[in-house]
């Protein structure tokens, strides 16, 4: 169904704040967003949305944050994150999003390196981890936060509660009338409003700035290509200072007013979404290949009738997929209800990004009827600039660009890879305090290395094939990117994550952590004894599990691509470890300098390797593992094929 979507005039509404106040003034009580809390789902308007941004903007005015200082925002997704990003740029101030999760030294050199005056924090947990920094940041002189349970026993002086921040914001209304409109008057379009954390996969993040105008007009872009209105639905899942989450949970509602919904937690997430039915929906891959391991969990406890139900159908439902048709018989016997019950059944378009998802996960949710589309971009270039169609099943490229956008691919090979050159009109104007940097990716005549590896195919659309620092070659010369095969690992039900070796080395290997909440059911139905995730990965009888995943994925590959020996990891990577970024990539060079000892092993033709060394607890806590590991190796290595206890 085709969306009447008409866009603002952005010569005049060039802000966030801009077009806030246009919308609350023209649909003031149309639902602009909505929380569930406690179980009911709390609505606001456009008009209350105003007026909760203009309390929050008036409380920091009164405290003194000046026009272009910086604001960080800390905690999970709820509205009033929201209202505090766009009452930030109602005083000329830049926003920065700290993810939930991270431990207080993160926290402490992105609010240190952006020099925010302010922090709006969610609650104890959050403010817990400013307080522990302690003289570490000079310029943070106000800690708002949002929920005072516990807060009674704390006499920072920094600190001030969200009811004495709305106290303030009503005095100083009363003071001075009309001070909220004329702050947001003084905006201006090139203004920098957002300080976007990158990646962070070989060192700290950088700060993306992102002006105002720019980012809204590439926006406006990119729901050309896919439009969206005000009847629209979308649940906001991911990470809000991811730059993908900013996109479709705080930009494009200005913009098209779509309808932005929270849920309560990460645990109801699917049961509020299918109460919400979303017509639009973005997920990183890591969470759709959760999601398809979560179905294939559930059907290992299925009787034999719905467990043959279910592999004839989605079989069936595949083989029409690839065909570009639909098996009536397939939805009819299973997807129909499959994708209704993951709360899927209104949705109209569907993306993920950040990372690529591996060609089999893409095509059972194809074959589901999901509309799943790839993307492509990065937080320097404002989130996506290419979308596919949808019109073919496609899992190897990323579309096309945008009409705004140009890409290029320099110093291209004999097959037309290169690196990945782009240019459109939402550009981050350059890194946050960090000219060399900008220096580096920046051009001279406004285009900007991606740094990714990539060609066009012969229909014009853009195939990214890894990061061009990770394209990986073996001693004797073979090619092969190691994001590929570890997705493709990945889609086994049994493997959360893969790392896979062999630049400069004369094969490859992999290192994987098993998905523990799919391997313990797995054990449970066997009755195999475990006590934690350690002991779990160092079962004999989940070792041959995992072999013979391993040789699944081997037989796809072509013979000089396929993993030698492998080895199962005493726990999952995790970013508190530095092994992963926030958004889930891995960081190869922590991996390869952390399991130096492990790598060397598995090269060595070791069959077993003991390890001593440090991990982060979610605490923050450090500890101490020691572990034996057993290195496996396939057919490939001349072994014979390990097949799964029965």
């Amino acid at each position: 169904m085709a969306v009447a979507m008409q866009l603002p005039a952005l010569d005049r509404l060039d802000t966030y704040p801009k077009l806030l106040l246009h919308n609350a003034a023209n649909w003031p009580g149309d639902v602009a967003m909505r929380e569930k809390d406690l179980g009911i789902w709390q609505s606001y308007g456009w008009a209350r949305v105003r007026d909760e941004v203009r309390a929050i903007a008036l409380g920091l005015k009164s405290l003194g944050v000046e026009r272009g200082e910086v604001v960080g925002l800390l905690g999970r997704n709820r509205p009033n994150w929201v209202w505090g990003e766009l009452a930030a740029h109602c005083l000329g101030c830049m926003s920065i999003g700290v993810y939930a999760d991270v431990l207080a030294e993160e926290a402490g050199y992105l609010l240190s390196h952006s020099g925010a005056r302010a922090v709006l924090a969610e609650d104890e947990e959050q403010v817990d981890k400013l307080l522990e920094l302690g003289d570490r940041l000079p310029e943070l002189r106000w800690i708002v936060y949002h929920d005072d349970r516990g807060m009674a026993k704390y006499t920072d002086p920094r600190l001030v509660s969200w009811q004495q921040l709305h106290e303030r914001a009503g005095r100083l209304a009363d003071e001075q009338p009309g001070l909220f409109e004329r702050e947001v008057a003084l905006g201006r379009g090139e203004d920098v409003g957002i300080l976007c954390t990158t990646s962070g996969t070989t060192s700290h993040p950088k700060l993306a700035m992102l002006q105002l105008r720019p980012f809204l007009e590439h926006m406006s872009a990119y729901l050309r290509a896919d439009p969206r209105g005000s009847t629209d639905e979308y649940v906001c899942l991911l990470p809000l200072p991811w730059i993908m989450e900013q996109v479709y949970a705080v930009a494009m509602p200005l913009l098209c007013r779509i309808r932005v919904n929270f849920p309560e937690s990460a645990e109801t997430a699917v049961a509020d979404m299918r109460e919400i039915g979303p017509t639009h929906l973005l997920l990183a891959p890591r969470v759709w290949e959760q999601m398809a391991a979560d179905v294939r969990a559930r059907m290992m406890d299925a009787n034999a009738l719905s467990r043959w139900i279910f592999d004839k159908g989605l079989a069936r439902a595949r083989s029409a997929v690839e065909r570009g048709r639909r098996s009536a018989v397939a939805d009819l016997a299973l997807m129909g209800a499959l994708k209704d019950r993951l709360g899927f059944a209104k949705v109209r378009s569907a993306a993920t990004g950040g990372a690529a998802l591996g060609p089999d996960t893409f095509k059972f949710f194809l074959a589901m009827g999901v509309p799943l589309r790839q993307l492509y971009g990065q937080t320097e270039l404002a989130g996506a600039y290419t979308l596919q169609d949808g019109g073919a099943v496609d899992t190897e490229s990323s579309g096309k660009p945008f009409d705004n956008t140009e890409i290029r691919i320099e110093d291209a090979d004999a097959n037309g890879v290169g690196e990945i050159v782009t240019r459109h009109t939402g550009m981050f104007k350059g890194y946050f305090r960090n000219e060399a940097a900008s220096a580096e990716v920046l051009t001279a005549d406004g285009w900007m290395r991606t740094g990714d590896a990539g060609y066009f195919d012969e229909a014009g659309r853009l195939v990214v094939i890894d990061r061009v620092k990770d394209m990986a070659r073996t001693s004797d010369g073979v090619r092969f990117s190691p994001m590929f095969i570890e997705n493709k690992l990945k889609f086994s039900p049994y493997i959360g994550e893969a790392v896979v070796l062999g630049h400069g080395r004369p094969w490859l290997a992999a290192i994987l952590c098993i998905r523990y909440s799919m391997v313990a059911k797995w054990a449970e139905s066997r009755r195999i004894g475990f006590t934690t995730y350690q002991n779990l990965a160092a079962n004999p009888q989940i070792e041959r599990l995992l072999a013979g995943e391993v040789e699944t994925v081997n037989a796809s590959l072509p013979e000089p691509q396929r993993i030698r020996r492998f080895l199962l990891l005493y726990k999952d990577l995790d970013a508190d470890d530095g092994e992963l970024t926030r958004t889930r990539k891995v960081r190869r060079n922590i991996i390869d300098e952390r399991y130096r000892q492990i790598i060397d092993a598995i090269y060595a033709g070791m069959e077993r390797v003991h390890i001593v060394t440090e991990v982060t607890f979610e605490d923050g806590r450090k500890g101490r593992i020691e572990a034996d590991l057993a290195i496996h190796a396939t057919a490939a290595a001349g072994a014979v094929p390990a097949k799964a206890a029965a």
